[in-house]
């Protein structure tokens, strides 16, 4: 099936409609759903032998009052992709609660990281020595594949005859795995050419654990670690979550501690992978990085008359250039969560938005639970229009 030699001069548009169409005419199936009115360059630089667009709902959620680590208070406006009915309501609950009061934001720019696998046909802690004395070398053949790049920090890790050599980079606006991954590439060829006894193997050696859940990047971090927290007095808890200071306790501790440790979980939280999942995909990064996202931790503590809840996400793997970002409608959501600037560099306040956004969706499950209204709100929410057509 040939849907790469189309005619010329076809706007983007006609390009998606005619592979469509001859790929329904080929297997005799529908697919007029997949039409997309507003597809930007898509079909060439995010989707190849691009057929159309899946249509996901984008809800709102808002006004959530915050302050960001460069101590500017500002509101967001949350842009949620999500099928998931009930998950808006819930995170605009949050954003109620959290706006009554004083919600703090953090952020660490750990870099985007990459390794590159060797096999050492000679000793492998000689090739970490050389690696060392040679830094300044490999480093700047590095950071010459491209004007964005900066190199942060490097790592090693010896098994058996493999060398694992992991980068880690700062890419300005960009998300960056590609741009990690070019310099990469030329760091491992330059390896293999210039140090005796390697063999580059390949340049995503899983030390990284890209779109993976591992314990090195919940302990360490990896591209951005943002943290957000927030003091819940017990008239707030009571009033606006409709839930009490002891059941949140309780549901935490059971939930978090105790469940989560059973389960061996990687990341004890709520619903973190569903906040950002939705802002994820609303706003054009690359989704399958909500695997690291959800390595999120949600703290539960008694402070005073109410509870300190503070979440701590380790791996925010996004940016506000490249990808999904510039895509039209990923474009005008990210312009949504980004509207009120801060002084803080446009990643670092994304990074601290999607913590502050993971916070309120923590804050109204965590009451939702504890007064038992979980399963009533999914079955009032996410039920209605079956309910409705039945």
């Amino acid at each position: 099936m040939d849907l790469r030699t189309l005619p010329d001069g076809l706007s983007p548009s006609e390009r998606i409609t005619e592979r469509r169409h001859r790929l329904a005419t080929w297997l005799a199936t529908a697919l007029s759903a997949l039409s997309i009115e507003h597809p930007g360059e898509a079909d060439l630089k995010n989707c190849e032998q691009m057929i159309g667009g899946v249509s996901i709902p984008v809800g709102y959620a808002g006004p959530l009052k915050m302050t960001f680590s460069s101590g500017e208070e500002r509101s967001l406006h949350l842009p949620l992709a999500t099928t998931e009915g009930a998950l808006v309501a819930s995170v605009n609950r949050g954003c109620k609660a959290l706006s009554l009061c004083e919600v703090a934001t953090q952020s660490i720019r750990h870099g985007i990281t990459r390794s590159i696998a060797l096999r050492c046909v000679l000793s492998p802690w000689d090739v970490k020595e050389q690696l060392r004395r040679k830094a300044d070398e490999w480093r700047a053949i590095a950071e010459s594949t491209s004007n964005h790049l900066q190199l942060l920090s490097y790592e090693i890790d010896i098994q058996d005859r493999y060398l694992f050599l992991t980068l880690a980079a700062d890419t300005d606006e960009a998300m960056g795995m590609n741009m990690i991954t070019i310099a990469a590439q030329a760091v491992g060829e330059w390896i293999e050419q210039t140090l005796g006894g390697c063999v580059f193997v390949t340049v995503a050696g899983n030390v990284d654990s890209d779109k993976k859940a591992n314990t090195r990047t919940h302990q360490r971090g990896r591209g951005f670690e943002a943290m957000a927290e927030v003091f819940l007095p017990a008239s707030i808890i009571t009033d606006v979550l409709r839930a009490s200071v002891p059941t949140m306790m309780e549901t935490a501790h059971a939930k978090l501690d105790v469940g989560s440790s059973i389960a061996g979980s990687i990341g004890h939280n709520l619903q973190a992978a569903n906040v950002i999942a939705a802002l994820y995909l609303a706003t054009g990064q690359d989704a399958a990085h909500v695997t690291e996202g959800a390595l999120a931790d949600t703290d539960v503590t008694r402070w005073g008359d109410g509870l300190k809840i503070r979440v701590r996400l380790p791996a925010i793997i996004a940016g506000v250039r490249g990808g999904g970002t510039g895509l039209p409608a990923q474009s005008q959501c990210l312009g949504l969560l980004l509207k009120e600037k801060t002084a803080l560099h446009p990643c670092h306040q994304l990074a601290e938005s999607i913590a502050a956004a993971v916070l309120a969706g923590e804050v109204s499950l965590l009451a939702a639970q504890a007064s038992h209204h979980l399963a009533t709100a999914h079955a009032t929410l996410a039920r209605h229009s079956a309910a409705t057509a039945a």
